[in-house]
């Protein structure tokens, strides 16, 4: 129901039929103040004055409140209405209107003359509270964002939405200039890729290494770390039409592990899940051989600054659902990555055996396992001959609600991250008509981190939005106040409070540190605080901390910085704050040094 809004006029009459009734209100008014030209000449006299109109046009008093007849008695009982007891103890509100509006007349004092930074205070001030204005551009943050799929920053997006599963990057130009990517989130640090087994390990013992160590140093050099995949298999293979090189293997038809693995004795199953002759996961032959490959790769890997993180992918295609592995068989290949990897976040997929055995024997240690999840958005729309359109099977309503209650992963977000990829891709949404604010609003419910819609370009329609809600994905941390010291001796310890704002939807999940820098004469002195940067999760965070001022520091002005930095007190991680030095640290003011 729109609201009742009067004109500039009709509010000049109601104000001056009120003042009528209480004579009281207008002893500080001069002569004419009965005059609509005065009241008009007041409430235009700046812009707190016109604020007081504006209020006064959508006044109930003045609008679906006003009384029928404007005498003294009927104003009286309007007002006083909610207020009971004597009459000298009742607010008096026209004198505290005409109060207001001619205070908000008076002329502001002239500015103070600052001479320098201090000025602004009083000398029985002590503190400053620091306020940055928040910044609402894209941050370049790691470990948070959309991914890049099979490709690096920058690369060309598929050509249209038919997406390859096969194998990630083979060919690398890890020296090439980083460029914005296009028809894509502009920027991403993360990129997402999956290779076949067989490519990985083309011989028994004998590693491709190359794929992977190329692949991290291209993601380093464009700015991104890379999520990482080896799958079982990928394909089905006609034998007619691709004789393997293994003396055994199973008639006809297969799928594409790697040749030798047949000339081990592994057996197979008439028919698997996906295709004939899928090998059988849950025999000691593929627990060793694939076994062997996790082990091998953690060994060179785990903890590599570039890897960003591995999927428990352990059997059947693609290793995403565990093909025709028992429940016992995925525990014993889910265990083989929680033994084998030490350093590197392990995701599992949601859903799976596997999933719920790792969200069990860790519940109680100190390594956490984040999850992923494929098919994010899926609101399928085709026909079905037998379901109303609205009703049909998905895994919004019918899947992740049940995989994350059952697999014991509601809280794991709190801890470890949460990436999710695309059923279909953007464009196939767009095509398919999806509610695209259904699906952001079910990310930011799984507290996403990570989203990868597969290198498939986004229709300009939904461009923004998309890149809105890769901004607030994983965290974002806003600074909105510090109380810090005007001034400190060297050596000697001051206390600071902070007040975070994560406007995002996950915590950070890696121990970065919050520092401060203090410069003075092109030197510098940084100093890491202890709050544990994890603890931040979405919404407020408030902490105090106690820091020493560096020793050094010369009597007179020092600026002080702040940042995230890495182990080596390098920035890492930047607030939602628009300015920023040359070398990345944010400016917050300046403090003496006495």
């Amino acid at each position: 129901m729109p609201h009742e809004k009067l004109s500039a006029d009709a509010v000049i009459e109601r104000v001056i039929s009120l003042l009528q009734s209480d004579p009281a209100a207008t002893k500080e008014l001069p002569e004419g103040w009965q005059s609509p030209g005065y009241w008009q000449a007041l409430f235009n006299k700046n812009a707190k004055t016109r604020r007081f109109m504006e209020t006064f046009q959508e006044l109930p008093a003045f609008t679906n409140q006003m009384p029928a007849a404007t005498d003294a008695q009927q104003w009286t009982a309007l007002m006083d209405r909610d207020f009971k007891g004597p009459a000298h103890a009742r607010p008096n509100h026209i004198h505290q209107w005409v109060q207001g509006i001619l205070k908000a007349a008076e002329d502001e004092p002239a500015p103070k003359e600052i001479k320098r930074w201090r000025d602004r205070f009083g000398k029985n001030q002590g503190v400053q509270r620091v306020r940055p204005k928040e910044w609402n551009g894209y941050l370049h943050n790691p470990h948070r964002g959309t991914t890049t799929f099979q490709r690096f920053q920058g690369d060309d997006v598929y050509p249209d939405w038919v997406t390859s599963d096969t194998h990630g990057p083979i060919e690398f130009q890890p020296d090439a200039p980083t460029k914005d990517n296009v028809k894509y989130a502009p920027k991403t640090t993360l990129t997402y890729c999956r290779w076949p087994w067989a490519l990985l390990e083309p011989k028994k013992g004998k590693f491709n290494w190359k794929l992977i160590d190329q692949t991290l140093k291209t993601a380093h050099n464009r700015g991104q770390t890379a999520q990482l995949r080896f799958q079982p298999y990928t394909q089905r293979v006609d034998y007619k039409a691709a004789p393997p090189t293994s003396k055994r293997h199973p008639p006809e038809m297969s799928v594409n592990v790697p040749d030798w693995y047949w000339d081990t004795g592994a057996p197979w199953v008439d028919q698997g899940v996906y295709a004939k002759n899928e090998p059988d996961s849950n025999h000691p032959l593929y627990l060793k051989h694939f076994g062997d490959f996790i082990r091998a790769f953690a060994k060179r890997y785990d903890g590599h600054p570039d890897l960003e993180s591995i999927d428990m992918a352990y059997a059947g295609f693609w290793g995403e659902s565990g093909g025709n592995s028992t429940p016992a068989t995925a525990a014993k290949l889910t265990d083989i990555y929680l033994k084998a990897f030490k350093k590197t976040q392990l995701l599992s997929m949601l859903g799976t055996p596997g999933c719920a055995h790792a969200a069990a024997v860790t519940a109680k240690s100190k390594l956490n396992i984040g999850w992923r999840a494929d098919c994010f958005g899926d609101l399928r729309s085709f026909p079905h001959p037998d379901v109303p359109t609205d009703q049909l099977w998905t895994h919004t309503y019918d899947l992740y609600p049940k995989e994350i209650d059952q697999c014991g992963t509601k809280d794991a977000w709190q801890k470890a991250p949460v990436t999710m990829e695309t059923c279909g891709n953007v464009g196939t949404w767009f095509m398919h008509d999806y509610d695209l604010d259904l699906i952001v609003r079910e990310g930011y419910r799984y507290h996403m981190s990570v989203f990868m819609p597969k290198n498939v370009f986004f229709p300009e329609a939904w461009a923004e939005k998309l890149a809105e809600f890769d901004k607030k994905i994983g965290y974002r941390f806003a600074l909105r106040q510090l109380l810090l010291p005007l001034e400190a001796k060297p050596g000697k310890k001051i206390n600071l409070e902070w007040f975070i704002d994560n406007v995002g939807c996950a915590p950070i999940y890696r121990p970065y540190a919050l520092a401060l820098r203090f410069r003075q004469d092109g030197k510098s002195k940084v100093v890491r605080l202890k709050r544990d940067i994890r603890t931040w999760q979405p919404g407020h965070s408030w902490f105090q901390e106690q820091i020493t001022i560096p020793s050094g520091l010369k009597k007179g002005e020092v600026s002080v910085d702040m940042v995230i930095v890495d182990e080596k007190d390098k920035p890492k991680v930047w607030f939602a704050m628009e300015n920023r030095t040359e070398d990345g640290w944010h400016p917050l003011g300046m403090m003496d040094i006495v």
